[in-house]
Parts: structure tokens; sequence; C-alpha cells
């Protein structure tokens, strides 16, 4: 399930394994909202492994809100240790909870690209209930390559909408390799990108990476 699941996928662990891990790390079991992560059905999101991750189990984050001190817990858990699986949720299911603000702007991108995913606050208040969204929130997104017909007018397109908007978008288009940031993808196609990938970060141009396979 390791190499399964893709970087910023929610799981969910389960009680014991959490549990094990409160046990692990007391400072965190010293935190109410943390210790009863699990019990509340909270899901964890895949990151890339850090230096001090081990191969054998699956590097996980768990952003904590602002009323918390928005700190971000670095944990892993083994394979079997995980339940339950799924990718970051849909911009359209996530705008519910957005500011009334922002939801023009979402439903500009939503028309853009229906399978458009939200991955930062926004994501987090949708799937928790907790207030992470604040008045200096990004909009974070994943757009699928696999889901674009024409890679070049979908960048001049949110980066229109990016213009107009109220919030910041960042975000990643999301190719075979891994995601880019989609504001290096607006230069030429011999400019080298950073992939940021399941196992780590890798190279390419432009111009490789808009060409990925398309459905």
């Amino acid at each position: 399930m390791a190499e399964a699941l893709a970087r910023h996928s929610m799981v969910k662990a389960s009680a014991s394994a959490w549990t094990a891990v409160m046990n692990r790390y007391p400072e965190l079991a010293s935190e109410p909202i943390v210790a009863g992560w699990a019990d509340a059905g909270r899901p964890l999101i895949v990151r890339r492994p850090a230096c001090s991750d081990t191969a054998d189990l699956v590097p996980l984050g768990l952003p904590l809100p602002p009323s918390h001190g928005k700190r971000r817990i670095a944990v892993s858990l083994a394979a079997a240790d995980i339940v339950a699986s799924a990718p970051p949720p849909l911009l359209a299911d996530a705008a519910a909870v957005a500011p009334e603000a922002w939801q023009a702007t979402i439903e500009k991108l939503v028309r853009l690209l229906p399978e458009t995913r939200s991955y930062g606050s926004l994501a987090w208040q949708h799937l928790t209930g907790l207030p992470y969204l604040t008045d200096s929130s990004d909009l974070d997104l994943l757009w699928p390559l696999s889901s674009v017909r024409q890679p070049a007018s979908l960048l001049s397109d949110i980066a229109g909408i990016a213009k107009q908007a109220p919030m910041r978008l960042d975000g990643e288009i999301v190719g075979p390799a891994g995601g880019v940031q989609w504001r290096e993808l607006t230069g030429t196609d011999a400019d080298e990108v950073l992939v940021k990938g399941s196992t780590g970060v890798t190279t390419t141009t432009r111009a490789a990476f808009l060409a990925g396979p398309v459905s």
C-alpha cells in the first residue's frame, strides 16, 4: 500500500494503531485533538517520505487548525494499520464550507475542470468540521493531467481566474510522475520544472511533463 497510495491521498488509521502512535509520542497525546483524531474518524494525508522515515511504513501528515497552533505533525504507519483511503475531496464537494467571497471563483474553477480536487485548508475544514480557514488562507488545488485535453489552455485559464480571485490560488497539475506547481508550468517548453512524487522530487522539462498520457 505504501507504493499504491499517491501523495495527497487521505487515509484513516485504525483506533489501535493510533493508540500505539500516541504511546510512542506522549507529547502528541497531551493534545486532546490529536489523541482523539482516529476515534473522531478524521483523516491523515499521505506525504513525501523524510530522511527519518523507513521504506516499510506509509509517511503521513496531520496539519492542525490555526486554533491549535497550525502545527504540522508527521507520523508513519504500517499499511495494515490503514483502514480506508481516498483521493482528496473534489473542489465541488468541499465548496460547501468555503467563504461566500470564494464561491464565484470556485464555480469558475469547477466549470473549467470538474475533476479538480482540494487538499489544503478548505479540504481539511470540509473533511473534519474543524475551523481551518482564515482570512489569509490560500485555495490549494490539484488538477489531474489525465483529465485535461489542452494543458496550455488550462494553465492560461487558471491564470486568468487567479488574477481576479479574492484568495491566492495554489496547487499542482498532477501527472503520472507526480505534481508540478501550476505557476512553474506557465514558462517555456524547455524550462525545467520540479515534479513532486510519492518518493521524492525529480526534474523534467515543461514540455515533457505536459505531454503525459491523456485519457
